[in-house]
């Protein structure tokens, strides 16, 4: 006779059962691990940057990016309302990706040219980035199409960041009341154009792209210029009074 079930060593076990842990059924039916969903939220914002970048924002569509990160709908809009909401946290990954290290200090030199030169040097190799000239090229193409693309890469960029430390070096360092916070905020966003604007133009094909050597020039003739208009500017200020 066959033998009873009962009687069998061992639990009894039903057929179809799930004999693994608690643990393993809720990670296989329940919601993912944190270290889960940090790797599933990189890899659709990894997928989206290389589609908007090498497709532009029109063209590129969030079934095709659910495509080939190969999620579903359900998921993506878990994560994100919209297109729009998707390119926000694209620009901002891109924009921390090109920030330096925490351990790279930004304010660092003997004199206000050393400090300056440092920081335009640190400006100036992110701009050049590839993935920050191209971010360029897609905003530049699509913004007649998405003039909202413009202030939201603005918004997320390190500008003003950058226009506030300048400002205060300027502050600190030549001690002329003449120089009020909104001068300062003005001769900062002409430093970073000076910094920023012909090399990013040049490669981006309107001429060669800067060299090693021609990088190092670059940075410091603009902080020469520029410090030597700061003091200019500050002694003919004095002048008119």
């Amino acid at each position: 006779m066959p033998t009873s079930p009962t009687n069998r060593a061992g639990p009894l076990i039903t057929v179809g059962e799930d004999r693994r842990s608690p643990t393993a059924k809720a990670r296989r039916g329940g919601r993912p691990s944190r270290t889960d969903a940090l790797r599933l939220g990189e890899r659709i914002l990894e997928v989206a940057t290389e589609l908007f970048l090498a497709e532009g924002y029109g063209s590129t569509t969030i079934e095709a990016v659910a495509g080939r990160a190969g999620i579903s709908k359900r998921t993506f809009y878990h994560r994100f309302n919209d297109k729009a909401a998707l390119f926000a946290a694209v620009v901002h990954r891109i924009i921390e990706q090109l920030r330096p290290p925490p351990e790279v200090p930004l304010i660092e030199g003997a004199t206000l040219h050393d400090v300056l030169r440092r920081l335009a040097g640190l400006i100036l190799r992110a701009a050049l980035s590839p993935r920050a000239l191209a971010l360029h090229r897609l905003v530049t193409a699509e913004s007649g199409r998405f003039p909202k693309l413009v202030r939201l890469v603005h918004a997320e960029s390190a500008t003003q960041e950058a226009k506030a430390l300048i400002g205060n070096l300027l502050a600190r360092e030549l001690r002329d009341p003449r120089l009020s916070a909104e001068v300062r905020a003005f001769a900062a966003e002409q430093f970073l154009v000076m910094v920023v604007a012909q090399p990013q133009r040049r490669a981006m094909g309107l001429g060669a792209p800067l060299t090693p050597a021609e990088f190092d020039a670059w940075t410091e003739n603009v902080v020469a210029l520029f410090l030597n208009g700061c003091r200019g500017w500050s002694a003919a200020s004095s002048r008119k009074k």
